[in-house]
């Protein structure tokens, strides 16, 4: 299945997991507008991606929703006046633009309590599995843990707060940042995908190293794409601004190197996982801008 193909799924499922949110009202309207905002829908594909080459016909789609609701919910809250201060999100109006603030953060709450709900229903899911079925509770528990941490303090909600105040423009916190606030939530996609795909639980390290190959890489590119607009709209926590573009492209080279490693490692350097490594390497062509 391509990366198109799998896009195509997810953006299937997530209209279809609206009605599950609760009743019809405006708040539910809020999410399904948020939801159905388009995007690379990167996330909810790596879940489904890993799991399908581990080979274990494992349905990993709840968590894959699960992994686009947290996603979804940060955006609104990084939207808002309070943060980041966007009146738009992909050429339409932002949710607190839309909706109000109000109802933008009942909707980031709602979102982030069906992510939650996401993990178990993949367990019950998982428990059908003749063979796996056994792993169904640890793997909820194990994938609860990956959530919970990466969306926390020590993940997401700490890279928000360290974007908005920088404590300086090292290199080091820059990458923090990066981590923090970006790779957290690909590690949350390659571990569900990884654990209820019937990955080894033993090997969760090497996985966690993948994401954050993974994530590093995506930013980094994203930020070599940036370096090019105008220096007006840049963030200042950009590692291309802050290094140049030669430095930042040897960055991004190694990590799609680790990337690839780390894969290869795994078994799942393969089918749409590989056209994924491609993908991103055609994002940033050139060490320096024509």
């Amino acid at each position: 299945m391509t990366i198109g193909a799998y896009r195509k799924q997810v953006e299937e499922e997530l209209r279809r997991s609206v009605e599950n949110l609760g009743e019809k009202n405006r708040l539910r309207d809020a999410c399904e507008y948020a939801l159905t905002n388009g995007g690379k829908r990167l996330r909810p594909i790596f879940v489904l991606m890993i799991a399908d080459a581990i080979g274990e016909g494992l349905d990993a789609m709840p968590a894959a929703l699960g992994v686009e609701f947290f996603h979804t919910a940060s955006l609104i809250a990084d939207d808002l006046p309070c943060m980041d201060d966007d009146d738009t999100r992909r050429s339409r109006p932002s949710l607190h633009k839309a909706f109000g603030e109000s109802i933008a953060i009942l909707s980031s709450y709602t979102l982030i309590a069906a992510g939650y709900g996401a993990i178990y229903e993949n367990g019950k899911k998982m428990k059908e599995h003749p063979h796996l079925g056994f792993r169904a509770d640890a793997v909820s528990v194990l994938c609860l843990e990956s959530a919970t941490r990466c969306a926390g303090l020590k993940g997401a909600t700490n890279g928000q707060f360290l974007d908005l105040y920088p404590p300086d423009s090292k290199l080091e916190t820059i990458q923090k940042i990066m981590f923090q606030k970006t790779v957290t939530l690909f590690e949350i996609s390659f571990i569900f995908g990884w654990l209820f795909g019937g990955g080894d639980p033993e090997r969760l390290d090497l996985v966690r190293k993948c994401a954050y190959h993974l994530g590093m890489a995506f930013q980094i590119a994203d930020d070599l794409q940036d370096d090019l607009q105008d220096t007006e709209q840049q963030s200042a926590v950009n590692i291309a601004t802050i290094c140049g573009r030669e430095k930042a492209f040897s960055f991004f080279e190694e990590e799609m190197s680790l990337f690839e490693g780390t894969l290869r490692e795994l078994g799942l350097f393969k089918g749409p996982l590989k056209e994924v490594v491609d993908w991103l390497l055609s994002l940033v062509p050139e060490k320096t801008p024509a």
